[in-house]
């Protein structure tokens, strides 16, 4: 391995940890609180994203459902061909794009905003068309990815994944979750095996 690309691994570790951390300072929590209140009580929450935001949205899905959080990524594609069927009045619709202008997220936040769901954007730009149309925005600020470019999804990715693991972890507070209600959802692999042990 040549050393500057040993270099370049190691200071990656150093600005992801650094972008958690401005994930942190940058959230607003009385935003943050409501999107906990509105998320514990949705009867279906719905995530979309495209790219690696909706990688991370997929993962948000998924943690959600371990948490018996009823919830589905929408696919940007789907959504407008019948799939927004999924969401109904009172639900939630999470939405996440850096810019705030991610053009197939912004009939996803029209459709849901009509039939009476709320909306939760999370993105960097607080007067973009997601930040501005949301019921509750949850802003984020990244300053360099890994690559020497600032161009590759890295830091941002992990950032958004750290306010969607927050999400979640408050949620688990929030509804009084127990592991015991995990260990029934859960029996495959070794955490099933742990959870499940007499």
């Amino acid at each position: 391995m040549k050393q500057e690309a040993l270099k370049s691994a190691q200071n990656a570790f150093d600005l992801e940890a650094a972008e958690i951390a401005r994930a942190k300072e940058v959230m607003d929590w009385e935003a943050f609180a409501k999107a906990v209140e509105v998320l514990s009580k949705a009867e279906r929450i719905g995530t979309a994203g495209c790219g690696h935001s909706g990688i991370a949205c997929t993962h948000f899905a998924h943690s959600l459902c371990c948490i018996e959080r009823p919830a589905r990524f929408v696919s940007p594609a789907e959504a407008v061909h019948g799939g927004m069927g999924f969401i109904q009045k009172g639900d939630v619709m999470v939405l996440a794009s850096r810019g705030g202008k991610t053009a197939e997220l912004i009939p996803i936040m029209n459709i849901a905003k009509t039939k009476g769901a709320t909306v939760i954007s999370v993105t960097e730009k607080m007067d973009s068309p997601l930040a501005v149309g949301a019921d509750i925005v949850l802003p984020m600020k990244v300053e360099l990815e890994t690559d020497k470019y600032n161009s590759q999804s890295t830091s941002s990715f992990v950032a958004l994944s750290a306010v969607f693991d927050a999400l979640q972890t408050a949620l688990i507070e929030e509804t009084g979750y127990v592991n015991e209600q995990f260990a029934l959802i859960h029996p495959g692999g070794a955490v099933g095996e742990r959870l499940n042990q007499k």
